[in-house]
């Protein structure tokens, strides 16, 4: 039997979001650095870098998540639509909520106040029920509106996977159902769905979009970037009344 999440629970430190029990914590909001298994340290030089750009960056729109997040910016749509935004990027391959909760929590929110933050993660909590990892983004949304309490928070919802139908998309849908539910509850936070066109009338996911049926060609990130840079430019040409008033 299935657990379900009907107990809607913030924290201050974001690690506690939802409760399948009164005595049970959600392990997809437990904070948690990513083990060395190779031992060069790069998860740990890839987080210290970006708490040093903290210290110098006035980002209007700050791009938080896992691998999803960290290659936008190999491609020219990343250069065309976002870097005018003044944009950071914090995404590191591989990341799951757990690992985006601790970098948040050990100095990647410090010193820098962005209208916007666009969080893109959960695609690689494959330990985790839809529930709980649904749970672990909402605990990270939770944290952000906690630290940045003027921003607003753009959550993207998990793309389908796989080059045809499989467990790990329906998995990826419920997320989202999920989502869609409880970011309303956060006042702060949207869901953007901008996984409607990926999967064709057969069923299948083609390489043209995504080469390896998870990770996005540019033509794929395009399609992201489309909805998501509108709703952008919405949020921040509003005046400075407008975004004071959608606080309240």
């Amino acid at each position: 039997m299935s657990h379900q999440w009907n107990r809607w629970e913030p924290t201050r430190d974001g690690q506690q979001h939802t409760r399948m029990s009164a005595d049970e914590r959600n392990p997809a909001a437990v904070a948690q650095p990513v083990e060395d298994a190779q031992g060069d340290g790069r998860w740990m030089s890839q987080h210290t870098r970006f708490v040093l750009e903290c210290k110098d960056g006035e980002p209007e729109v700050l791009f938080v998540g896992d691998s999803m997040i960290q290659l936008m910016q190999q491609f020219e749509m990343w250069r065309e639509l976002f870097s005018p935004l003044h944009a950071l990027n914090f995404g590191i391959g591989g990341d799951t909520t757990c690992n985006v909760l601790w970098r948040l929590q050990n100095g990647e929110l410090e010193n820098i106040r962005p209208n916007v933050v666009v969080l893109w993660v959960g695609t690689n909590n494959y330990q985790h029920t839809a529930e709980q990892v649904a749970g672990g983004i909402l605990a990270i949304a939770q944290l952000l509106t906690s630290c940045l309490p003027k921003a607003k928070i753009v959550v993207l919802g998990l793309l389908p996977r796989g080059e045809r139908p499989n467990p790990l998309r329906v998995k990826n849908a419920a997320v989202n159902e999920f989502l869609r539910s409880w970011l309303p509850r956060l006042g702060r936070a949207q869901f953007l769905d901008v996984g409607r066109d990926f999967v064709h009338s057969d069923g299948t996911i083609v390489p043209q979009d995504m080469f390896d049926f998870l990770h996005l060609t540019p033509l794929g990130y395009r399609k992201v970037a489309k909805p998501l840079s509108y709703l952008l430019h919405q949020m921040l040409d509003e005046t400075p009344e407008e975004r004071r008033a959608s606080l309240v």
